[in-house]
């Protein structure tokens, strides 16, 4: 393949979701057109949003010819990344999220990757980061073994195929091949769409290299809130492809299971050691493990709360059942021009 044949094929098309993202949308891009070699296109689908975004955006745009502001009306990324893909062009598809900072060299070794192995999806590590504070804390806990469940794109260390990656690039084609995002899914939207491409015969690669800093949320409610509906749609998911669902995922449905069977006893038993002694159990469980794992130890106090957090919403999300109106897809075509 000749140098400029090459270049053409390794073109890359930037799409970015954005809603709220006022303070964050201008160094995600900067990060983005920094990128050696830059990409060919960038889309940034905007939702309605109650800051300044979309004006943010715009600018960005006038400024530089590659950058495309598409409407998202919905305000739902998987509609955003949709629309985001079918106003671009590039053979190859990179998702950045709007408050994300690209590592140099990340497109460039993702598209490396990309073509030697042949796979459908190119990702990397979700990398948790804070200074201080209980989003600290959070990222302790997300890439402890408690906290981050074995997936691959929290604490993997070795290259290979996966079920699913922190954003993603991938082959146009094969995002035209399934479909693109499913609108259904709000949250969980990636893993779903790799789910498919799997089983489509595309391989999803995870290459530790492509390490991406990600802001965890700084309040229990708001990490209590995000977790159920990351296992509201997690059933969805399971509910969409039957046997997807990995024995560990049930982990968490089990143990708010157990703690309410525990109360049931308590209340016809009219005693308290059953939920005494489940409760303390579960959580002389997860002192040990985040005393093990989390460091400095003066975070493993609230690094502890915020793992029982992700845990019990995750559990209570998964067996409250995806949201209602959660019906069939009508997805947006992942490539508009053929």
């Amino acid at each position: 393949m000749t140098g400029a044949a090459a270049t053409v094929h390794r073109a890359v098309a930037v799409v970015i979701p954005a809603r709220d993202a006022a303070a964050t949308l201008p160094t995600t891009l900067d990060s983005v057109l920094a990128q050696h070699p830059p990409p060919r296109e960038v889309a940034v689908a905007v939702g309605p949003s109650v800051d300044a975004t979309r004006e943010v955006a715009v600018a960005a745009a006038a400024d530089d010819p590659r950058i495309t502001v598409v409407d998202s009306p919905s305000g739902r990324t998987p509609d955003a990344l949709n629309a985001a893909i079918a106003a671009t062009s590039a053979p190859i598809v990179a998702r950045v999220d709007a408050h994300a900072v690209l590592p140099t060299g990340y497109l460039a070794r993702a598209v490396e990757v990309l073509h030697t192995t042949g796979a459908g999806n190119v990702g990397g590590r979700q990398v948790p980061t804070a200074g201080e504070g209980f989003a600290a804390a959070v990222a302790a806990a997300m890439v402890s073994p408690l906290g981050a469940g074995g997936a691959a794109y929290r604490t993997g260390e070795t290259a290979g195929p996966v079920d699913t990656v922190y954003l993603g690039v991938f082959r146009r084609e094969a995002l035209a091949a399934v479909g693109g995002f499913d609108p259904r899914f709000v949250r969980n939207q990636d893993a779903e769409l790799n789910l498919r491409l799997t089983r489509a015969g595309y391989t999803v690669w995870f290459d530790p290299e492509l390490a991406v800093a990600y802001r965890p949320r700084g309040t229990i409610t708001g990490l209590a809130r995000q977790y159920a509906q990351y296992g509201r749609y997690r059933r969805l998911t399971a509910r969409t492809h039957p046997g997807s669902l990995r024995p560990r995922q049930l982990a968490a449905p089990a143990l708010v299971m157990g703690l309410a069977g525990a109360a049931g006893a308590g209340v016809l038993l009219r005693r308290a050691w059953p939920v005494a002694v489940t409760g303390s159990s579960y959580v002389a469980a997860v002192l040990a493990g985040t005393v093990a794992t989390v460091r400095p130890l003066r975070r493993v106090p609230a690094a502890a709360v915020a793992t029982a957090t992700m845990h019990l919403s995750w559990g209570v999300g998964f067996l409250a059942g995806p949201p209602r109106g959660s019906g069939r897809p009508t997805p947006v075509p992942a490539d508009s021009h053929g």
